[in-house]
């Protein structure tokens, strides 16, 4: 079955878009174009070189099995096993939230707030040795995104990656595995927010970032089907109120950071003004909430004074 079938690439391409196209993918094209891109292994313009080679029949069998998955509601991230988050190639799974472009906000305002600071933004040089001039922490950090983040634009930082689920943290590991050097300086540690820590860290982070579960129990049936059939509950459903998790970390982040460290917190824009209390009642001097490209509150920003 390794063999040429009788279709070129862009034959197989059109349709897998025409069969997307009957589906609810807004974007059929785009999606067939991703899913041929990650068979054929070929990419971006180099595909137009190849389209009309003739595809493997394993090829077209894959490509077929995959569209099958994306029109069974599967969300396309995991039926082509890989994502983007901030320029970094991840490979996600069911086991682990698909990143969205909140959480990558959430990455840019922890790094913005490490770099206030005093830490450094950049590539780190080579052969610059491994000390760390800070150390930051990513609580609850399924794929590793975020991790990844921070190490890739805080060339001086140790990152501290965490998680409660041991699902999660494999997919973690296979990422920072694949990451090459920038994923030297990442520590990982399982276990429930701060107790995933190493208890010598106490009052040492720089930076602790977040995107904990942040929704209601209630509310876990209006997600839609692609969010409440496919990715974790787990990672998604904080408990009752939706503010189980945050309140959490917040009641205990003073203790784990610096004496002037920093906390960003991604959460539901329904969320934020109880969360905003909860940061000023555990002692932050400074704490506000920015919007998300869609104008919503979605990341709190505590400070340490």
């Amino acid at each position: 079955m390794s063999g040429e079938s009788d279709l070129t690439w862009a034959e197989v391409r059109r349709a897998a878009a025409q069969q997307l196209a009957v589906g609810t993918s807004a974007n059929p094209e785009q999606e067939a174009r991703w899913i041929v891109e990650e068979v054929s292994g070929v990419r971006g313009a180099d595909l137009v070189g190849v389209e009309l080679e003739a595809a493997t029949a394993m090829g077209t069998q894959r490509v077929a099995a995959m569209v099958a998955r994306r029109l069974a509601g599967e969300p396309l991230q995991y039926v082509l096993g890989a994502w983007s988050f901030r320029g970094i190639d991840l490979f996600v799974d069911p086991r682990v939230l698909i990143p969205r472009p909140e959480t990558e906000l959430t990455a840019q305002l922890a790094i913005d707030e490490a770099v206030r600071l005093g830490a450094r933004r950049g590539r780190r040089a080579p052969f610059s040795g491994t000390e760390a001039a800070c150390v930051v922490a990513d609580l609850g950090t399924g794929s590793g995104a975020v991790a990844l983040a921070l190490a890739s634009e805080l060339p001086d930082a140790e990152v501290w990656a965490t998680d409660v689920s041991a699902d999660a943290l494999a997919v973690a590991r296979a990422n920072f595995a694949g990451a090459g050097s920038i994923a030297a300086r990442v520590r990982v540690g399982e276990g429930n927010w701060f107790a995933a820590l190493p208890a010598a860290l106490r009052g040492g982070l720089r930076v602790v970032v977040s995107n904990p579960p942040y929704v209601a129990e209630p509310e876990f049936a209006d997600l839609g089907p692609e969010v409440a059939a496919f990715e974790p509950r787990g990672a998604l459903v904080s408990g009752s109120t939706g503010l189980e998790s945050i309140t959490r970390i917040v009641a205990d982040a003073p203790v784990w950071l610096e004496p002037r460290g920093a906390l960003v917190i991604e959460l539901d824009p329904r969320r934020a003004e109880p969360a905003v209390q909860l940061a000023l009642d555990a002692g932050f001097a400074e704490v506000r909430v920015l919007p998300d490209l869609a104008g919503h509150a979605r990341v709190l920003v505590a400070r340490l004074g």
